[in-house]
């Protein structure tokens, strides 16, 4: 390792260590402002993944038909709680520069803790929503008679650690370009939305691999191999194959250091736009 990238990161580490009070208080704030005046308070973040799932597994078992090899509700509930970690993180990141604009130009901040400030509270939340993935996951193998949770299922931080480094690198990538053009957090959305039919939460892939450039598509997708590797662990009593789990270490890096890459270079300018 060269003289220049230890220093880097010895600066990193010695800043993240200084820093790491205000990130833990930065998510304390969060959590609270997103609570309060709430009657539910937490337990909205087990209520709501709840609510959803019986919902849309009205709607896509029993109006649409949508069979999967597992029982639906909980196919859909584990992958939707990963999903929603994802997209309630890249969403905050958007304005996570932006937002805190004032205290960065009054003292000296490592940027980065802001974007990253934003996956850890989203990570707290799909903790509490991990309540909801487990009583439902326990409720439907005793209505169905199939055991679905075994050894394996403690094995579950391992693909959510990868989503995290994944979700780390677009938050790094989305919050230093939303800087310069303000009209990514407007066409995030739309992206968001196609993203998430292209990713296998409410059908199987089976669903279309008639289709080659769909199913293409959906393969290239590292949130539908995070998605697959969290059910497998969840409700398929097994674990991702070497292949599966270097797809996605490879993916999860990848993202991280094309985002670190482009955060490190964009941030000397953040000044100058906010």
């Amino acid at each position: 390792m060269s003289n220049s990238a230890t220093k880097g990161f010895g600066k990193f580490y010695s800043d993240f260590k200084r820093f790491l009070p205000l990130l833990t208080n930065l998510v304390s704030k969060d959590f609270k402002i997103k609570y309060r005046r709430s009657f539910l308070g937490v337990a909205w973040s087990v209520l709501n993944p709840l609510l959803t799932m019986i919902v849309l597994t009205n709607v896509f078992q029993l109006l649409l038909r949508v069979r999967t090899e597992q029982d639906f509700a909980s196919y859909y509930i584990v992958g939707a709680s990963l999903w929603s970690f994802f997209s309630e993180a890249t969403n905050a990141s958007l304005s996570s520069i932006l937002g805190a604009s004032s205290l960065i130009k009054k003292v000296y901040i490592p940027k980065y803790v802001f974007p990253l400030e934003k996956c850890l509270f989203s990570l707290v939340n799909f903790a509490f929503s991990l309540i909801a993935v487990f009583a439902v996951i326990v409720v439907r193998s005793i209505s169905t008679g199939e055991a679905m949770l075994s050894w394996y299922s403690l094995l579950f931080p391992i693909p959510v650690l990868y989503c995290f480094v994944f979700v780390c690198g677009m938050t790094l990538l989305l919050s230093s370009i939303t800087v310069y053009f303000r009209d990514v957090a407007h066409l995030y959305g739309v992206f968001l939305t196609m993203w998430i039919y292209l990713t296998p939460i409410l059908y199987p892939i089976s669903l279309v691999e008639d289709h080659r450039f769909i199913s293409l598509i959906v393969k290239l997708n590292p949130m539908t191999h995070y998605v697959e590797a969290f059910r497998k662990v969840m409700m398929c009593g097994g674990f991702p194959t070497l292949r599966e789990n270097l797809i996605c270490i490879g993916a999860a890096l990848f993202t991280f250091l094309v985002g670190a890459l482009v955060f490190k270079k964009a941030q000397s300018k953040f000044i100058l736009h906010i």
